[in-house]
């Protein structure tokens, strides 16, 4: 078998800490990766793991070894981009991670037309509202919505996207329209929740600064697309981006509320971890990506800004 390859299924499961999911990453089955690290540990000559029925965790051995194998991996990386720089076409495979909204509205169709582009390149898609640790998971580049703070990545800043505060109007017939930050304490919000989320506190911009307020709901999901069906079903309030429910908002589905202390805006970005020399499949994804995301969401918006809601809501 490949000693490249038993290496890399040995740092997946280093990483992953199981055989089965190190195996589902790499597309083998948990038998497959299980022999190859037994091939691996003949091959070094030492246990690579402590095993037990529950866990799965590497010897001190296997702990040494797991950093020359980031070496090794890393430097076949650097040498492989820099070969394709010098004139090779962009090739292999890119782990992309994505919001389930955006990456419904926007990357996923566009994939199609990036890799006709780029047929040599592979883009596996994974959609979730979950952050996630891109080294842990394996993944390559991630297309982010959100208030980005300091990072030991790499960022690539697409936009700033307005965000506001909506409900439907047979909702706001029947409990009120809010009419200070405050009053939302009062009503049904739609929360976006998931490990490590924070989106039940909404950050609010006012006169005086920005406010964080607390707020509550009998409702709650881990996908944003969830909560737009459910402020449409009259449900509560809901925090989006403005591109997001731009159709709804024209179409009077959902009516913007207050719009004279609205949330603050996120950045739509791409990330990837720091590299002397990027890799010329993650360059290409990310240059079309960019152009392809301030592209589509012009053409959603069609100009439509929290400013012109706030004249619409003032008549």
């Amino acid at each position: 078998m490949s000693l490249l390859e038993n290496i890399r299924v040995f740092v997946r499961v280093v990483e992953l800490g199981s055989l089965s999911a190190a195996g589902r990453h790499m597309r083998v089955s948990p038998a497959v990766a299980s022999h190859r690290m037994k091939e691996l540990e003949k091959h070094v000559g030492v246990r690579l793991f402590n095993r037990t029925t529950r866990q799965l965790s590497p010897t001190e051995h296997g702990r040494l070894f797991y950093e020359g194998c980031l070496e090794v991996l890393h430097a076949l990386e650097q040498a492989e981009a820099t070969v394709a720089a010098v004139g090779g076409r962009p090739r292999g495979a890119i782990r992309v991670t994505v919001p389930l909204g955006l990456g419904r509205r926007v990357i996923g169709p566009a994939i199609p037309d990036f890799c006709a582009l780029y047929p040599e390149i592979e883009v596996r898609l994974r959609l979730s509202d979950y952050v996630i640790d891109l080294a842990r998971e394996g993944v390559e580049v991630a297309i982010r919505l959100a208030v980005l703070g300091d990072s030991s990545l790499t960022m690539r800043k697409i936009c700033d996207c307005e965000r506001v505060l909506c409900a439907a109007p047979g909702y706001l017939e029947a409990q009120g329209i809010p009419r200070t930050p405050e009053e939302l304490l009062k009503h049904r919000c739609l929360l976006l929740r998931y490990p490590g989320s924070t989106q039940f506190r909404w950050p609010l911009q006012t006169k005086d600064g920005p406010a964080k307020l607390s707020i509550s709901g009998p409702f709650e999901s881990d996908d944003g697309d969830i909560l737009t069906d459910w402020a449409l079903a009259g449900q509560g309030i809901v925090m989006k981006p403005l591109f997001e429910v731009a159709e709804h908002l024209r179409s009077g589905a959902l009516l913007p509320v207050l719009t004279e202390t609205p949330p603050e805006p996120v950045s739509l970005a791409i990330l990837y971890p720091h590299r002397r020399l990027l890799a010329p499949k993650i360059k290409a994804f990310a240059d079309f990506m960019h152009e392809r995301c301030l592209d589509d969401l012009g053409k959603t918006l069609q100009g439509l800004t929290l400013a012109e809601l706030q004249d619409t809501a003032a008549l």
